[in-house]
């Protein structure tokens, strides 16, 4: 268990470089129904389901722990949230939405969220659900640090290195347009601009064509539950439930677990979100070496780095033999960088418990 002083420490870390921004009116309606388009025409996976093989994966990046000995199960965290991708690499992959992504007027946020000369889009998804509970007590997006990115290491480690502030002469320069389709009333974003022991702010609701620009990685945040209470938690939701389009209704949604449709949603009835991420860069210089690999990390300098400064402050932690895979070492590191979660939430969006 960390003292007060570690855990503010911490928490000091987990600021974004400028304040978040609110937009409105970010996408055309033109713009909206392609967007839809794409997601109609295919079957995709929920979030936990793509990124998180184990519990403790997935807790290293959740802001808070549990009680000792209260032992978490992947299900406990499973709600009906869905997620695909429209671009990664820098590459759009759904020519019919190239606009959307290679968007100059994206790309000038970013750069004067950072007040930097170059940035390049680098990666679109959407999440999509309909009434839907929120069990995340507040996270972090995955950063990327040269030579250790979301796209080749594990979502744990990444969320780590960015909660250590122990890698930030490492941290690949991000910015990103977030923008919500919701009808909801009562849904909205969460997020801790100032760190997570400090108060929270809020993108209030309704949020419909209304997003922020922010830097995800260094801010806890958490998207808000929606939708009537009686259908938030579907029956029959498993591991291998699918979100797509109905046949022949472009605004009727299914989600299906095997052949069995669980439930339908019209397209009002959709929390529809859209995030787009761009790389930034202050300088040429800095471009550069982010593409050359000339000063790029190491997974044995990483792991080095950390037991070294878990060790430091008088945590004991094993050196494993498999540090990607060792779940007892993935959980001894996330305690020594837990801050205990958010401490405030606001009082229209409090925390939903997980149950035990």
């Amino acid at each position: 268990m960390l003292n007060d002083a570690q855990r503010r420490h911490l928490s000091s870390i987990l600021q974004p470089v400028s304040p978040p921004r609110e937009l409105n009116d970010v996408f055309t309606e033109d713009q909206r129904r392609r967007l839809l388009d794409v997601v109609h025409g295919g079957a995709w996976k929920l979030i936990i389901a793509q990124h998180f093989p184990s519990a403790e994966a997935l807790i290293a990046t959740f802001a808070g722990g549990f009680p000792e000995g209260f032992e978490p199960t992947l299900d406990m965290f499973l709600t009906p949230t869905f997620r695909g991708f429209y671009a990664n690499y820098s590459t759009c992959m759904f020519p019919e939405i190239q606009d959307t992504f290679y968007n100059p007027t994206f790309l000038e946020y970013a750069k004067s969220y950072w007040n930097a000369e170059y940035a390049k889009p680098q990666m679109m998804l959407f999440n999509v659900n309909g009434p839907c509970a929120n069990k995340d007590p507040g996270h972090l997006d995955s950063p990327s640090f040269r030579g250790v990115r979301y796209e080749n290491s594990p979502t744990w480690l990444c969320s780590i290195m960015g909660r250590s502030g122990l890698f930030q002469d490492y941290l690949i320069k991000m910015a990103q347009v977030i923008t919500w389709f919701s009808h909801d009333p009562n849904s909205g974003f969460t997020y801790w601009p100032k760190g997570p022991l400090e108060k929270p702010a809020r993108l209030q609701p309704p949020v419909y064509n209304r997003g922020v620009l922010v830097q995800n990685e260094m801010l806890v945040h958490r998207g808000e539950a929606n939708g009537p209470v009686e259908r938030q938690n579907p029956a029959g939701l498993g591991f291998d439930s699918l979100f797509s389009g109905e046949p022949g209704n472009p605004d009727g949604w299914l989600v299906k677990t095997g052949d069995q449709v669980i439930e339908r949603y019209h397209t009002d009835e959709l929390r529809f979100l859209v995030h787009w991420s761009a790389e930034v860069f202050e300088d040429y210089a800095e471009l550069k070496k982010n593409m050359d690999g000339s000063d790029n990390l190491t997974y044995d300098r990483v792991f080095e780095t950390l037991i070294k400064d878990v060790r430091s402050r008088g945590i004991e932690i094993e050196t494993p033999t498999d540090p990607l895979n060792d779940p007892m070492f993935i959980k001894a590191l996330n305690d020594a960088y837990d801050y205990g979660g958010p401490a405030e939430y606001p009082a229209e969006a409090p925390r939903e418990m997980v149950a035990a």
